[in-house]
């Protein structure tokens, strides 16, 4: 059997599926390689994964080798192993949103389509991955079942809420993951770990047999290494166009540098990551220009009126709070109830206004190819401070979250590439699209990803 550093060491989806064409490599290696990641000792397998049955994963694995072998391999996905956070349902298995209130629940009695949609594909699905508690922050912590370490420091976050999705490709226990992203669920673990991750158009993958959080603002979407791989994922997962990607050139793209709201509060290494970025990119011909976008500040206003998360959570998990509130995490129930305290007008007022800002903004970005900023403002903060500090957490999430969660209210679409020096901690660079430009962004991100990627710097 392959070792894991042999079997994943950061490969394409595309890499893989060569090797297994060519009979390099089984699916049986690449099962066998992620399981003993996950039951490594060294490792954080328990924290990465809440469900991991290794024998189920190396007998799909068999049966893919042998389709293959019989000249039946299905579909673009077939024998690849991949992660899916615990929001999903699987047939037969609990799904608790990384809870321990709904443990007892009962298993699932079907698929969720975007999981038969992997299966048909071929993945080999490797286990259900930790998150934050209902997906409700972009740190990453979890103090039901732990926090898993950021793969460059374990002392820092994961980024949230797909934590686990994001370590096990990083650690080598899968190839690519699936995740959730309601305010940047996807793209802040992408960015903090470095990583691709790709937050679609809301309505472009089912939401059906998916745990919600906010249903006006969910979507799913996946964290891999490239953002070919996560194209190929989103075609899966969408039904769309699985072709390899196009990458637009670079010379001559209009790329908009929003100067408010994005770019305040970024730490030195995030600064300085952005601005070569985008030295790169005009060097290379595209054309930048610096503009302002109102619709960020507008959306600050509405979200101090209490927003669309926290009151569309609260009706989903009232009954639940009632019957067993004490088993939430304290800082996720908060969160929650909060929902309860908004106005029914002021909640109708954001919803209004929803429209009204997703036109305005997409009249402004219509001049452009994408619009181009950080995806999040600071690089991995350390752990321990923030369990420690109910303010500093509060303070955090709402830093690491202000960025990405314009994409989800304004319901654009948004990629995240990795553009930090080899010697840093990892630093997200996010490409912002329309709602229903999902192809089009991958393929501006594709183009920019090789000029800004660590090994350039």
């Amino acid at each position: 059997m392959m070792t894991n550093d042999d079997a994943f060491s950061g490969r394409p989806l595309a890499a893989l599926a060569r090797l297994l064409e060519t009979g390099e490599v089984r699916s049986r290696d690449l099962a066998g390689a992620a399981c003993a990641a996950i039951a490594d000792e060294g490792r954080e397998g328990a924290k990465i994964y809440l469900h991991h049955d290794p024998d189920q994963v190396r007998r799909a694995a068999d049966a893919s080798d042998m389709a293959r072998r019989a000249g039946h391999a299905a579909g673009p996905l077939a024998g690849l192993p991949i992660s899916i956070k615990d929001l999903f349902d699987v047939a037969g298995e609990v799904t608790r949103a990384g809870s321990t209130v709904l443990s007892d629940s009962a298993p699932a009695d079907r698929d969720a389509p975007v999981v038969a949609r992997l299966k048909a594909a071929g993945a080999v699905l490797t286990g259900r991955t930790n998150m934050t508690e209902f997906a409700f922050s972009g740190l990453g912590l979890n103090p039901h079942y732990g926090t898993p370490g950021n793969s460059r420091d374990r002392e820092r976050i994961p980024g949230g809420s797909s934590s686990g999705a994001a370590i096990s490709v990083t650690d080598g226990m899968a190839a690519a993951a699936v995740g959730s992203d309601t305010g940047g669920s996807v793209r802040i673990p992408a960015a903090l770990t470095g990583l691709a991750g790709f937050k679609p158009t809301r309505t472009a993958v089912p939401l059906t047999g998916v745990l919600p959080l906010a249903s006006s603002l969910d979507s799913i979407g996946p964290l891999a290494p490239t953002v070919a791989c996560c194209a190929l994922l989103h075609a899966v997962m969408s039904g769309t166009d699985p072709s390899a990607l196009r990458p637009m050139p670079v010379a001559g793209l209009r790329l908009g540098v929003p100067r408010n709201h994005v770019l305040e509060a970024l730490d030195s290494t995030v600064a300085r990551r952005f601005d070569h970025a985008l030295s790169v990119l005009g060097k290379a011909g595209a054309r930048l220009e610096d503009i302002q976008v109102p619709e960020y500040d507008a959306l600050s206003a509405l979200n101090a009126k209490g927003g669309l998360a926290a009151p569309e959570a609260f009706a989903w998990h009232r009954d639940l709070l009632a019957r067993r509130g004490g088993g939430y995490d304290p800082r996720v129930r908060l969160r929650i109830q909060r929902g309860e305290t908004v106005p029914v007008a002021d909640y109708i007022d954001t919803l209004a206004a929803r429209p009204r800002l997703k036109e305005s903004f997409e009249a402004r970005l219509s001049r452009f190819d994408a619009f181009i900023m950080p995806t999040v403002p600071v690089v991995a903060p350390e752990i321990a401070p923030l369990e420690a500090d109910d303010d500093l957490y509060i303070r955090t999430n709402q830093l690491i979250l202000r960025n990405p969660s314009t994409v989800n209210f304004l319901d654009g679409c948004a990629v995240t590439v990795p553009c930090h020096d080899s010697d840093d901690l990892p630093v997200g660079l996010m490409l912002v699209g329309p709602a229903g430009g999902d192809r089009r962004l991958l393929e501006v991100a594709a183009a920019v990803e090789p000029l800004v990627a660590p090994h350039s710097a």
